[in-house]
């Protein structure tokens, strides 16, 4: 088995861990994370109607401009928990539960945090 598998197998099992615990409802939806090498990508969803209420990422038009693809990928994860705040403000929800995705909460996982909490969003 080779090292990158390794490390996929064991962040699906933490994440696995987590969505044991943390479930989304209408109310109090769950913001799901994703991160790939060059990327990130969130997602509100609701665990009990199984419905994905919104979404972001840097790859969208409404977030990527000629500044922001030479942002670094940090900033561009922060701008993306804004977006995602503004959607969640116009569906009026106000707080949501965090699941990082099996991911270390720091980095770009943590700024898209921060971009949630900037916007007015309690996690």
């Amino acid at each position: 088995m080779n090292k990158t598998s390794t490390k996929k197998q064991l962040r699906l099992k933490r994440h696995k861990k987590v969505r044991a615990i943390i479930t989304g409802t209408a109310v109090r939806p769950r913001v799901s994370v994703f991160k790939s090498n060059k990327h990130i990508f969130a997602q509100i969803i609701d665990d009990e109607n199984q419905k994905t209420i919104v979404s972001a990422s840097d790859m969208i038009s409404k977030t990527k401009t000629k500044e922001k693809t030479k942002a670094k990928k940090s900033e561009r994860a922060f701008k993306v928990g804004e977006s995602l705040a503004i959607q969640m403000q116009e569906k009026n929800i106000k707080e949501a539960v965090f699941d990082r995705g099996g991911f270390k909460y720091h980095g770009r996982v943590k700024s898209l945090a921060d971009g949630l909490r900037k916007g007015g969003i309690k996690i």
